[in-house]
């Protein structure tokens, strides 16, 4: 097998596996925002202002935890990228 192709596999199984911790962590993230928000709808004493800069700060959250994720896949992408044209340059 040429080693490309089992580099090109490792990419590919790391891919895999940051895609699967990252979506298992979104989950729990999720969860765990649904859990304040319940808490915060029973906390009658806690101020609109409080409520509205928790719901900031969770929107901020998600958009960096958004663009984490198009990074990470960006740079496998330009890693599958750099493999399949030293590939296809190698066999020319």
């Amino acid at each position: 097998m040429d080693q490309k192709q089992i580099v090109k596999q490792m990419v590919d199984i790391q891919r895999i596996s940051f895609s699967n911790g990252f979506d298992a962590i979104v989950r729990m993230q999720d969860q765990a925002e649904k859990m304040a928000n319940s808490m915060m709808a029973q906390a009658t004493w806690m101020p609109a202002e409080s409520r509205g800069a928790v719901n900031e700060w969770v929107k901020i959250y998600k958009k960096g935890r958004d663009d984490f994720k198009k990074a990470v896949e960006d740079g496998y992408k330009s890693m599958e990228d750099f493999l399949t044209t030293t590939n296809a340059a190698t066999k020319a």
